[in-house]
């Protein structure tokens, strides 16, 4: 087993961090020992002291000829290089995928001893990543790259380390339990396997840079896959080292490729490598692409413009505002499962709930990155979508819409207060304004509308027309309307009751979307059978053939 010695500077760090200390520097003070895994200290990454991401291909790690600079997102310091990966240089990663066979690297007839090693990688991964350092590092280095409070992020190391612990020892191998049915004669039996895809591609978001990337990865190994994995260049240093930690687990280096490239050269890889099947999660614009550049060979999990709809039953207000201020605004609203939308009934509408909403929103602030930038849209281009709503008759700003003060957050970025925008639903529904309401801004931003009792087929209708069906809420005790709008919706992980949310998925339950074939999810066994494996059916038929067979009449 693998232990470490308390170690009073992260200690001092994670103290610092849970009370709000936003990167406090230590370049004058050197950790008492370093990570066995780890090639850089997350406290000490800067202009000054650049960290380096390479690529890992056929066991080996590599540097590049290009280097991409990624800035700091507080400050725009140029902070970390990335080994970049031109076209001229894919050879090596398309030889390594070409290397695996369609049967992968082991399926439950060939080489089953390595579900046991899965088993104990994942052992010491877990328990690596529970320690107080080894989880802290991986938080603030979250924080570094994809800035967040310290408890969201910690939240993400917490939930990976969970995932990893419901894949020891045994688990990995039950993922391939097969089952057998009785044939028609003596000697014959069909037998269902989950069979591995073989040679797999993995591309992830930034906006969970460790939680993500490691459940998919994890999953694809699981079954017996060889996956090369591209996460965003701006968040990779995280799952660099976490591959790295894995190495030290016992993670055999050549059973997956980690590259660093651009959106082009990626899809090049794609179309000549030709991986058996290619997990996207991200935008649905660039999904759409890859479905039609890979013939359909994809599993997705794209944008999503999620609802709340609140019943007709008030109780619990101060709760539900606070649920609704973590579903709209942590993160700075950057995840696939915020509250883009709150549908509420016009018994809410004379209560506290919005007022408590605004009180809530305004207390984050950038010290703690409680708020923080928004890093795939600009300040400009949010305002831009917000005026245009206002335009919309009946529209009214609630609070927010301003640009966050006093800060260093590069221009490439986003940094708006946390916004709330009223449009009336009968406005919502109407085709001019309705793909201009449910377009997705990934960031501190959502739409708030009242329905009245005998309109909740207008909600409904709302929802229907949405294209994307990633996570919902129905924040209702009454049974009856629980029932009217969970049976006529479909959205993939909803949540039903007071206490429903839209964000915040857990590793215990599945996390992704429905209403179509190629949705992908992540966190459960179900989630990695479907995305990391197929069917495959082998039908036994020994014999004996019956006494005194004879050929029969041709039919």
């Amino acid at each position: 087993m693998y232990r470490f010695k308390p170690c009073s500077v992260f200690r001092t760090v994670a103290n610092r961090a849970a009370s709000g200390f936003l990167f406090t520097s230590l370049t004058s003070r050197r950790r008492v020992h370093s990570l066995p895994f780890a090639t850089i200290d997350a406290e000490e990454i800067s202009g000054s002291h650049p960290a380096e991401v390479h690529n890992l291909v056929q066991g080996g790690w590599k540097t590049s000829t290009e280097w991409n600079t990624i800035v700091d997102p507080l400050n725009g310091e140029p902070f970390i290089k990335v080994a970049e990966v031109p076209e001229a240089q894919l050879k090596p990663f398309v030889e390594s995928l070409s290397k695996c066979p369609k049967h992968g690297l082991h399926n439950p007839l060939r080489a089953p001893e390595r579900y046991l090693l899965y088993g104990d990688i994942s052992t010491k991964a877990a328990y690596l990543l529970g320690q107080p350092e080894v989880s802290n590092f991986f938080a603030r280095l979250i924080q570094r790259v994809s800035p967040k409070s310290y408890k969201q992020a910690q939240g993400e190391v917490f939930v990976t380390q969970k995932f990893l612990e419901n894949f020891c020892g045994d688990q990995v191998r039950f993922l391939a339990r097969s089952f057998a049915v009785p044939g028609n004669h003596l000697g014959q039996q069909s037998n269902g396997y989950r069979w591995p895809y073989g040679p797999v591609a993995i591309i992830t978001p930034f906006n969970f840079p460790l939680e993500i990337p490691l459940l998919q990865l994890m999953g694809a190994l699981y079954m017996g896959n060889k996956p090369v994995l591209k996460v965003d260049s701006k968040v990779c240093i995280v799952m660099e080292q976490m591959i790295r930690l894995l190495h030290e687990c016992g993670l055999p280096k050549e059973d997956m490729d980690f590259i660093n490239t651009d959106g082009m050269t990626m899809n090049k890889l794609l179309l000549e490598a030709k991986p058996h099947m290619t997990l996207f999660t991200g935008s649905s614009r660039v999904a759409e692409k890859l479905a039609g550049d890979l013939r359909g060979r994809v599993k997705l999990e794209d944008a999503g413009f999620d609802w709340k709809i609140l019943g007709p039953d008030v109780q619990e207000i101060d709760y539900v505002a606070w649920v609704c201020d973590q579903d709209a605004y942590a993160c700075s609203g950057q995840k696939c499962s915020a509250q883009s939308i709150l549908f509420m009934h016009e018994n809410w509408a004379s209560t506290s709930l919005v007022p408590q909403i605004k009180e809530l929103a305004e207390r984050r602030k950038l010290e703690d990155l409680t708020i923080g930038p928004v890093l795939t849209v600009t300040t400009d281009r949010m305002v831009e979508h917000i005026e245009k709503l206002l335009e919309i008759p009946g529209s009214k700003l609630l609070f927010g819409g301003q640009p966050l003060e006093n800060h260093s957050i590069p221009k490439i970025y986003g940094a708006l207060k946390p916004t709330a925008l009223f449009i009336p639903i009968d406005e919502i529904l109407k085709d001019k304004n309705f793909e201009l309401v449910t377009t997705e801004l990934f960031g501190p931003f959502q739409v708030i509308t009242q329905y009245k009792q005998d309109q909740l087929a207008l909600v409904l209708e709302a929802c229907e027309r949405m294209h994307a069906h990633l996570t919902a809420a129905v924040v209702s005790n009454d049974p009856i309307f629980l029932q009217e709008v969970l049976g006529r919706s479909v959205n993939g992980t909803t949540y039903a009751g007071i206490r429903a949310r839209t964000t915040g998925a857990p590793q215990n339950h599945w996390f992704g979307p429905a209403g179509d074939p190629r949705g992908a999810g992540i966190g459960t066994p179900e989630a990695i059978k479907l995305v990391w494996s197929c069917h495959r059916e082998i039908i036994y038929d020994i014999g004996p053939i019956p006494h005194q067979w004879k050929i029969p009449p041709s039919t």
